[in-house]
């Protein structure tokens, strides 16, 4: 897959697991279970979703069995844990500086691109080891 269309197809799938999030943020909301609950269940589905386009579509992993699928969506949860930071970071540490809220959109933008390429290499090497975006 050509460099363009490896950065299309995982941004793409980055909006599409965005809007899955929302969505069921929305539909839990509407049946009044709260904020939290809205959080999770948004925050979970949005995380299966871009794990199985990016398990498929980017990485071309084919490893199937409980075990094997356990283990590398624990990993790549792990890896969305370590790189949101990244993103949180860069948006706090944005408005702290300039304590504007165009600094600190401007802050999540640079800080969710930067977290998504660092994510993209390390979901590379430690959870799907190569595949189709070596």
């Amino acid at each position: 897959m050509s460099l363009p269309g490896l950065i299309l197809r995982y941004g793409a799938f980055a909006v599409l697991a965005v809007l899955v999030n929302l969505a069921v943020q929305r539909g839990v909301l509407a049946v009044g279970l709260g904020l939290l609950a809205a959080l999770v269940a948004g925050t979970a589905a949005g995380l299966v979703v871009k794990y199985v386009l990016d398990k498929v579509w980017i990485f071309g992993d084919r490893t199937a069995g409980v075990a094997a699928e356990g283990r590398k969506f624990t990993l790549y949860t792990l890896m969305g844990v370590a790189t949101t930071a990244i993103f949180w970071g860069t948006e706090a540490a944005a408005w702290a500086i300039w304590q504007t809220d165009m600094a600190r959109e401007v802050g999540a933008v640079v800080g969710l691109a930067v977290g998504y390429v660092v994510k993209y290499r390390l979901d590379r090497r430690f959870v799907f080891g190569g595949g189709l975006a070596a």
